[in-house]
């Protein structure tokens, strides 16, 4: 049996059913990028970036679907499902136990970073720099 194989040269395609199969058959590190969510408008201006992964911890808005305008905080991300876990959005089984409704993360905003990770205020800091590195060069070039 041969192993699955992922191009990473893949091209967007308009045909549905190949970005399926490029979402269904991607490995891990790619399906990171997948799971991106939009930032609120003054958590966007203080990062100079539109969307960022989601963490547990972090503090999401429900922005559609059966608890829409709702918010809590992120309680755990599977890549695997590409499904985000927010507490207070439970169902009730019949047997009375609750369970965490598995949310798509295009459904979802940031309202509230979770800072405590030293990799991501790191990286969050080289994006900055790069942005400003860059922006400055494009000013002296127009000069």
């Amino acid at each position: 049996m041969e192993a699955k194989k992922f191009s990473t040269s893949w091209k967007a395609s308009s045909q549905p059913r190949k970005q399926r199969k490029y979402r269904y058959n991607a490995p891990l590190h790619v399906r990171q990028k997948l799971v991106h969510v939009h930032l609120s408008k003054d958590l966007r201006q203080k990062h100079g970036t539109r969307a960022m992964q989601v963490r547990k911890g972090d503090k999401v808005k429900v922005l559609r679907g059966k608890f829409k305008k709702q918010e809590g905080k992120v309680e755990r991300v599977e890549l695997k499902r590409e499904r985000v876990f927010v507490t207070g959005m439970d169902y009730t089984k019949k047997n009375g136990t609750k369970i965490l409704v598995p949310l798509k993360p295009s459904n979802l905003m940031i309202v509230v970073l979770d800072m405590t990770d030293k990799r991501r205020t790191a990286g969050k800091e080289k994006v900055q720099k790069m942005k400003e590195t860059k922006s400055k060069s494009n000013e002296e070039s127009k000069k």
